[in-house]
């Protein structure tokens, strides 16, 4: 069946016209700016570029996909919702999330009125592929979400490209974990599945969580969509620079992340024989999902010892979450939780 987007889109949406900034039409660099209401004076006093184009052109060359492709969001936060407010009607449509998985999901379908179907996870925290046909079978949900490698599991979900190609609507396929992995990316399907939003981030092996800038990868189609919906500045001048600026030291991120993956292979090492701890789980991520005997006691003397982790229970059963640190931060993690094993 062809894929037709004005069949997916909420009405009210396809007609709305998009912001565009005056300035931005012309190229001019001496022009007198007198046309925004702006203070004349300040270092922060012009809006910055609403379009991100420079952020933009530099996610495209990275990731191999043409600008017109990619569209900018404060965090990916801010693009799940637009995308469940571009597609999903409130108090009719719903959405499939995975359970478990980012909360987010759920958060922003319920905020927009929609219902929420649970694709639970079997024991491997993979998706089973009969039970996802038989649940679509009877689905009404408008979107797909699929996080990859899942968080809080750490896994990275098997057969993807059967769930994108099965699902009879919009699939989001969010990759704040990819750089940890070492699986494919899924803007290499955009071109074949015109259904396929895929989401990056900054946040994660970038460092700059702070700058709160998530990205889209989708067709031109659903771009212009989600660029017409957003508010026209919402990333700062100010975070899109320091952006550019990071971006630009690879040598940095490159050393960043492999010293994040080690640490992540030696903490597992040092962990996985301690008599507290039941079980560790394979992660693609920064981070180890870990079951441990009495969850409850080893979470509150890492508190006490100034180390806060991500209590998962009951949700997912006897389990801690715990980011890699760096090398200092994790001797410590590792110290605390030998004594607590003898």
């Amino acid at each position: 069946m062809e894929f037709k987007l004005e069949n997916f889109v909420r009405p009210n949406i396809l007609d709305l016209k998009p912001y565009n900034s005056l300035r931005e039409s012309f190229t001019d660099e001496d022009l007198i700016l007198l046309e925004a209401n702006e203070n004349p004076f300040g270092k922060f006093n012009r809006y910055p570029d609403s379009k991100s184009v420079k952020l933009r052109q530099k996610f495209s060359e990275i990731n191999d996909v043409k600008p017109e492709q990619i569209f900018i969001g404060n965090g990916s936060d801010e693009l799940i919702d637009l995308i469940i407010r571009a597609f999903g009607i409130p108090g009719k449509d719903s959405i499939m999330v995975m359970n478990p998985s980012f909360v987010m999901y759920e958060f922003y379908g319920k905020v927009n009125d929609l219902k929420v179907e649970k694709l639970n996870l079997n024991q491997d925290f993979q998706i089973d592929k009969e039970d996802f046909d038989s649940q679509i079978k009877t689905s009404k949900s408008k979107l797909l979400f699929l996080c990859s490698p899942n968080n809080p599991t750490g896994n990275s979900i098997a057969n993807l490209e059967y769930f994108i190609s099965n699902f009879n609507g919009i699939v989001v396929v969010d990759e704040a974990y990819i750089e940890f992995s070492k699986e494919i990316s899924a803007v290499c399907l955009l071109d074949k599945y015109p259904n396929l939003i895929v989401l990056k981030t900054l946040s994660k092996a970038f460092g700059m969580a702070g700058l709160r800038i998530g990205i889209g990868f989708a067709s031109k189609e659903i771009s212009d969509l989600i660029t017409t919906m957003k508010p026209p500045y919402n990333v700062s001048s100010e975070n899109q620079n320091l952006a550019l600026e990071n971006l630009s030291n690879d040598e940095n991120f490159e050393e960043n992340l492999n010293l994040i993956l080690s640490e992540r292979d030696q903490l597992k090492e040092e962990l996985v024989d301690l008599k507290i701890v039941s079980k560790i789980y394979n992660s693609d991520c920064n981070f180890l999902l870990i079951e441990f005997e009495n969850v409850e006691l080893v979470y509150k003397k890492l508190l006490e010892n100034k180390i806060f982790t991500s209590l998962r229970h009951p949700a997912i059963e006897k389990c801690l979450r715990i980011n890699v640190g760096n090398p200092s931060e994790n001797d410590s993690l590792v110290s605390v939780l030998n004594q607590l094993s003898k």
